[in-house]
C-alpha cells in the first residue's frame, strides 16, 4: 500500500500555498502535518514549482516506525511495536474494522507506544502514528495487518457459577486442559473487581491449576467479578487461551465450623455471633481425619460409599447410602451425615474412616442434626479440624485447602 504525504512550504508566493509530493510506505513514515490519500486509480498531482525567494519545504527530522508492515497477516497479538526517532510521538491510533480502539500509552520519553490491553486474535488491525521533531514538524505512518487464527485453544472451567452466592472461604479455582507455560501472562489474563477493594492473588498448583483467594476470608456481602481475558494469550508455544468471559457471584453470610476431633464436637459460629454446639464424631484411630482448614467443595446429598474405594481401608467392609453429604477434599474428606452408629457415639468416640459424621436418619430428613446443618450450608463455608492424631499436612491443593498457605507463600 502507498500513501502521498504533502509537505506544506513555510511561506506563500503571490495568495498561492507551495506544496511538494513525497511518498513512503506503510510501516515507517516522515513528512508534515497535512496528509493526503490518491484514490484508486488517480494519478498524483505534478508538484508545484518553488517560487524564487520562497522558503524551503519542512521536512520533519522525525520518523515513525510500525510493526509489523502494512499486508502482514499471521500476526502474533504481541507483535505491534510502534516507535519514533528523531523526535516524539504526539499521537498513535490502533483500531479494528469496526473502529474499536486499542488503548494504549506513550512512553513518557516519547520513543515508543505500549497498548494497555491485547490484540484479539484473527482481527484485521489499522495503525496511525505521528511523530514531531523539535522544530514541532509532524511525521506520520501507517499499517494495516491481520493477526494470527490459533489452530490450538486450551479451555479453561473454574468452580464458580454466575451469580451464585458463596461462603466466606470461597477459593477460585480454574483449571486449564493443557499445560500452562506462560503463567504470568495468563494470571495477568484473570482478573478481580471486587465492590469493597477486596485485593485478589493466585497461586499455581502445577501447570494447570490455578487458584484465587484474597488474604483472610471474605467479608459477607463482598461483590465480585472474575474477568477472563485470555483468548489472545498464548498460554504455551502455538497455544491460546480460549475464552474472554465475566463471571459475577456474592459473598453471603460468614458461618465457620470448627471441629474439635479429641473432643468430639463441631463449634458453628455464624456472622452474628451466634454460636452452636453440635455432637460430632470424626476418623478413628487408623483413619484419623485431617488436621487444617477446609472448604466446602460441594453439597452432594445422598452420597454411595464403599470401602473398596479406600486405600489402606481396615475394618468391616461396608457399602452405605449416607445422606446430608458436603465434600471438603479430592481425597475423599465428607462432612456427613451418620445413621448407623452405635449410641454414644457422638459427641463420645471417634469411628469414622476420615470424615465428620453427623447424627442423622436413614434415608436423611432435615430435622435431624446432619438435615439441619445441610441447609444451613453452602458452598465456600469454612470447616476447620482441630486435635486430630494425624500427622500428616493437608496439602493446600486437596480440595480448596489454599488456606492453609500464609499470605506470603500463596
Amino acid at each position: 500500500m502507498r500513501s502521498i504525504r504533502r509537505v506544506v512550504a513555510a511561506g506563500v508566493v503571490g495568495g498561492a500555498m507551495v506544496l511538494t509530493a513525497a511518498c513512503s510506505s506503510g510501516g515507517s513514515g516522515g513528512g508534515s502535518a497535512a496528509k493526503a490519500d490518491i484514490g484508486a486509480g488517480a494519478a498524483p498531482a505534478p508538484a508545484a514549482a518553488a517560487t524564487p525567494g520562497s522558503a524551503a519545504p519542512k521536512v520533519s527530522q522525525a520518523a515513525v516506525s510500525i510493526e509489523p508492515k502494512t499486508g502482514s497477516v499471521d500476526v502474533a497479538p504481541t507483535a505491534l511495536k510502534v516507535g519514533a526517532t528523531g523526535g516524539k510521538l504526539t499521537t498513535v491510533k490502533v483500531s479494528d474494522k469496526s473502529g474499536k480502539e486499542v488503548p494504549g500509552t506513550i512512553a513518557a520519553d516519547g520513543l515508543s507506544w505500549t497498548p494497555t490491553a491485547g490484540l484479539s486474535v484473527g482481527t484485521a488491525y489499522q495503525v496511525s502514528a505521528m511523530a514531531a521533531d523539535a522544530n514541532g514538524v509532524v511525521a506520520e505512518a501507517d499499517s494495516s495487518f491481520t493477526t494470527l487464527t490459533p489452530e490450538v485453544q486450551a479451555k479453561a472451567a473454574d468452580n464458580v457459577d454466575d451469580n451464585a452466592t458463596y461462603g466466606v472461604g470461597m477459593i477460585v479455582s480454574v483449571e486449564f486442559t493443557k499445560d500452562v507455560k506462560n503463567k504470568d501472562a495468563v494470571a495477568k489474563g484473570i482478573s478481580f473487581e471486587t465492590d469493597n477493594g477486596t485485593v485478589v492473588k493466585g497461586h499455581w498448583f502445577g501447570d494447570r491449576r490455578l487458584d484465587f483467594r484474597p488474604e483472610n476470608y471474605w467479608k459477607p456481602g463482598t461483590k465480585v467479578t472474575v474477568h477472563y481475558r485470555l483468548k489472545s494469550v498464548e498460554i504455551a508455544p502455538g497455544v491460546y487461551g480460549g475464552s474472554d468471559r465475566d463471571e459475577p457471584f456474592t459473598i453471603g453470610r460468614s458461618q465457620v465450623s470448627t471441629v474439635d476431633a479429641a473432643a468430639h464436637q463441631m463449634t458453628v459460629v455464624g456472622d452474628n455471633g451466634k454460636t452452636e454446639q453440635i455432637d460430632i464424631t470424626s476418623g478413628s484411630d487408623d483413619h484419623p481425619t485431617w488436621n487444617g482448614t477446609m472448604v466446602v467443595m460441594s453439597k452432594e446429598g445422598t452420597v454411595r460409599m464403599q470401602s473398596s474405594t479406600l486405600p489402606g481401608m481396615t475394618g468391616a467392609p461396608y457399602d452405605l447410602q449416607v445422606p446430608h453429604s458436603m465434600r471438603l477434599t479430592t481425597s475423599g474428606t465428607y462432612v456427613h451425615g451418620n445413621w448407623w452408629a452405635r449410641n454414644g457415639v457422638f459427641g463420645g468416640d471417634n469411628v469414622s474412616h476420615g470424615c465428620v459424621g453427623l447424627k442423622d436418619a436413614e434415608g436423611g430428613g432435615s430435622s435431624t442434626t446432619a438435615g439441619k446443618f445441610y441447609d444451613s450450608s453452602i458452598v465456600g463455608d469454612v470447616v476447620i479440624v482441630k486435635n486430630s492424631i494425624k500427622k500428616e499436612t493437608l496439602e493446600p491443593d486437596n480440595g480448596l485447602s489454599g488456606w492453609n498457605l500464609g499470605w506470603s507463600q500463596w
